[in-house]
């Protein structure tokens, strides 16, 4: 079967499953069909006979899986018989009912806590001996009181080869849960702590992704595209193009053919203002050897179960450096992004930014919406209508104003409010330029009104960056910084 006709029949057969571009969003729909927790703790149901409505294994089962999770870290096997042990647990564990996965949850977070006992005498311990010789020592054996079984019984799991699989999906079915049942937030620390050691950029792999690689990878793609819908295998051949298109993943040794996050870059002549142009398959490509410029127009984490795990920020400073050893022409790096959370954002600030309208403003405003002074109902019905907005409207300007708002002043404890802000930001990148209509379709038009941002990653003034943003300032062109209302 050629790759048209492969990619075809996928296409046609709708086996993708898209990934929302912000991970938040996952865990909270999930959360609303995730079962609930048994008001009865482990400890209580395996002193009992019967179970009750609302748990899914018996006492019986509860106490055999229990036993089998102790068995993973008996002192007396080795690291090969614990993994093995462990194996045949997540073998039984992918079999479970989701219901009855919760109850291996429950085992671990109540049964292998560090000892409250011991963790006590160690932290009272070190309290007297700070500022003492023994301080030292005692921080050892306070450190080694932290370390709790339950530690031990998931370093087990990622013996076998595939261990690590089986942890990244597990937390990623956890998470939705959290909220409902706050004895998993342990569990869920020590597996992110983990990942956080496990997945550190030092053991990655970065890798280009082309249409010459094997085709259930491009497929994983197809996949795990959560920015902007792949449509066709056209489609991903023009974004996986040799001329001016790269794509570039992070792998991990035991997840050799999963790509964590993975970066799409179109090679251009100057900085991107719409979406549309790239991802023609029609347009003219810019030869590689006269770009200038390299815009990363996607980016997609893939695995829930990774969450708070960062790697984003040094996979674009790999994909930097790859691309300026390959293309030295190439001096400037910037994003295509969407503002997902712009239009939210809007609907309850509105209020509080209409008084920050000078006279003449306020009476354009109001004399189009039909109403002096304007009202938040009347023009937020007003800017529905922001496509067919003229480069002269009144009304486009002040989306304009708010969307430079939404992205250089608010914060949310210290943070940008934008989730995607967030991370670019966060790199040490700045706000560079907005671009009205930068993607017109129905996603663009629903998150931002069709909006879209230029992040300008200065290589020379990203540290400068971050210590703004650790102060509460965003980085802002002097484009940005004109559109800001005057604070009232």
């Amino acid at each position: 079967m050629s790759a048209t006709e492969w990619f075809q029949a996928r296409l046609r057969s709708g086996e993708k499953s898209k990934v929302p571009v912000a991970p938040e969003s996952t865990a909270k729909s999930a959360s609303k069909n995730a079962p609930k927790p048994s008001v009865r703790s482990t400890a209580e149901r395996l002193q009992v006979t019967l179970r009750k409505a609302d748990e899914a294994l018996s006492p019986r089962a509860l106490r055999r899986v229990l036993a089998d999770l102790q068995a993973v870290i008996d002192p007396r096997v080795s690291e090969v018989e614990g993994g093995r042990r462990a194996h045949a647990i997540a073998v039984a564990y992918a079999a479970a009912q989701p219901e009855e996965r919760r109850d291996y949850w429950a085992l671990m977070s109540e049964h292998f806590a560090a000892d409250a006992q011991k963790l006590k005498t160690a932290r009272d311990q070190h309290q007297a001996a700070v500022g003492t010789p023994d301080e030292g020592q005692a921080e050892l054996r306070l450190r080694r009181a932290l370390v709790s079984p339950r530690m031990r019984l998931l370093q087990r799991f990622a013996v076998e080869p595939e261990g690590m699989r089986f942890l990244v999906d597990l937390r990623a079915d956890l998470l939705p849960c959290l909220k409902a049942d706050k004895r998993l937030l342990a569990l869920d620390a020590e597996l992110e702590q983990l990942f956080s050691t496990w997945f550190d950029v030092a053991f990655l792999e970065l890798r280009r992704i082309d249409w010459d690689s094997p085709a259930s990878l491009i497929e994983k793609l197809i996949r795990y595209e959560a920015v902007h819908d792949i449509k066709s295998w056209s489609d991903v051949k023009n974004r996986l193009d040799d001329s001016d298109r790269r794509c570039y993943g992070f792998f991990h040794p035991r997840l050799p053919n999963e790509p964590l996050i993975f970066v799409e870059v179109a090679l251009v002549d100057r900085i991107s203002d719409g979406i549309v142009p790239l991802l023609d398959e029609a347009a003219v490509p810019v030869p590689p050897a006269r770009a200038t410029t390299a815009i990363f127009y996607s980016i997609s984490n893939t695995q829930n179960g990774l969450r708070g795990v960062s790697f984003g920020d040094s996979l674009i400073k790999r994909v930097v450096e790859t691309l300026q050893d390959e293309l030295p022409r190439l001096k400037t790096f910037a994003t295509l992004s969407p503002i997902p959370g712009f239009r939210t954002w809007l609907a309850k600030n509105v209020a509080d930014l209409l008084p920050r309208l000078d006279e003449k403003r306020e009476a354009e405003i109001g004399r189009l919406i039909g109403s002096l002074p304007p009202t938040a109902e009347r023009l937020l019905a007003a800017v529905d209508a922001a496509a067919t907005f003229d480069a002269k409207s009144p009304l486009r300007q002040w989306l304009l104003q708010a969307a430079a708002e939404y992205l250089g002043r608010s914060l949310v404890d210290g943070t940008p409010a934008d989730p995607v802000a967030r991370f670019h930001l966060g790199n040490g990148a700045r706000v560079e330029r907005l671009n009205w209509a930068g993607d017109p379709s129905p996603k663009g038009q629903k998150q931002s009104y069709g909006l879209m941002v230029n992040y300008l990653y200065d290589l020379k003034r990203l540290d400068k960056h971050r210590t703004w943003l650790a102060d509460g300032k965003v980085a802002v062109s002097g484009d940005i910084e004109s559109l800001f209302f005057k604070k009232g």
